[in-house]
């Protein structure tokens, strides 16, 4: 799977948050790296690992070709229905 951002678009902290994921750590860590993250910024507090994306850092991902946009529901029926095969 290539790297996604989602539209969650949750508000905290001042800004409008999304996520970055992808199939493979090591695609999302070389995604994140390319838009200036830290790879500890990166998240594990369940099934997916995933950075959070401030929006102006989204709106980047998707200009430069780094993240396919994706909505949060389709993003969570391929992540179920990855789990379901496991």
């Amino acid at each position: 799977m290539p790297v996604y951002v989602d539209d969650a678009r949750i508000r905290s902290r001042g800004l409008v948050w999304s996520h970055l994921v992808a199939d493979t750590a090591e695609e999302l860590h070389a995604a994140a790296e390319a838009l200036g993250m830290r790879r500890e910024w990166a998240q594990d507090k369940g099934r997916t690992l995933h950075y959070d994306l401030p929006e102006h850092v989204r709106e980047r991902a998707i200009a430069l070709g780094v993240a396919e946009p994706l909505s949060w529901r389709e993003l969570a029926r391929r992540r179920a229905a990855e789990f379901a095969t496991r």
